[in-house]
């Protein structure tokens, strides 16, 4: 009896701790760019989230969103968790720092497709609310790199010796490229944009 009581105790704490781990490992999750979150997602969708539901899996509780897919980008919906038979976002119950979520939002959404603490690319990096039509707050792209300018031309000598005075055959001097200043990133509000952005950088991926 009390070696049945001893054990379910240690459970309760391994679990406990299991859970703080879980948290502290996600809060401190290393920012990663458009193009990183693009490359490492599963599924990639726009949709509506539903009401939230608790849903246990063993001794582990989830809160469930219910997905309402209005447009696949990438992957398939059909591989995520599901919440009244439809896909669904699954969080880690009392996790700390998840991005805002409420019933009716519509988001674009980078995912994981297995049960995570939090199936978001980036821990909450990868959740780009979309509000009346626009991405709010807007979305940071990296700019392409612009093309070098062409090198410069190496001076060249005013007058040509003659054979008799002709010195020692010399190389000239590689040219050196003109310096070039990083584009600005540019912050777009455009679903659609987006959208590209996240196709371009998966398309590119090695």
């Amino acid at each position: 009896m009390r070696a049945a009581a001893l054990a379910g105790a240690l459970r309760g704490v391994l679990l406990v701790g299991l859970l703080g781990l879980g948290a502290a490992q996600a809060t401190a999750a290393p920012t990663l760019s458009l193009e990183q979150q693009a490359r490492k997602a599963e599924v990639i969708v726009r949709a509506t989230l539903g009401p939230p539901a608790e849903v246990r899996d063993g001794d582990v509780t989830y809160v469930a969103y219910p997905l309402t897919v209005t447009e696949t980008i990438a992957g398939d919906p059909a591989s995520l968790p599901r919440q009244g038979g439809a896909p669904a976002l699954l969080f880690l119950k009392g996790l700390a720092d998840l991005p805002d979520l409420r019933a009716g939002q519509d988001v674009i959404a980078l995912l994981y497709s297995a049960r995570l603490d939090s199936p978001l690319v980036g821990f909450n990096q990868g959740l780009y609310p979309v509000v009346n039509g626009s991405l709010v707050p807007g979305v940071t792209l990296a700019a392409a790199p612009a093309a070098p300018s062409a090198p410069g031309t190496p001076p060249t000598s005013a007058a040509t010796p003659t054979a008799a005075t002709s010195p020692a055959a010399t190389t000239p001097p590689s040219p050196i490229p003109a310096a070039t200043t990083p584009p600005p990133a540019t912050v777009v509000t455009d679903p659609a944009r987006l959208r590209a952005a996240i196709l371009a950088a998966r398309e590119a991926r090695p």
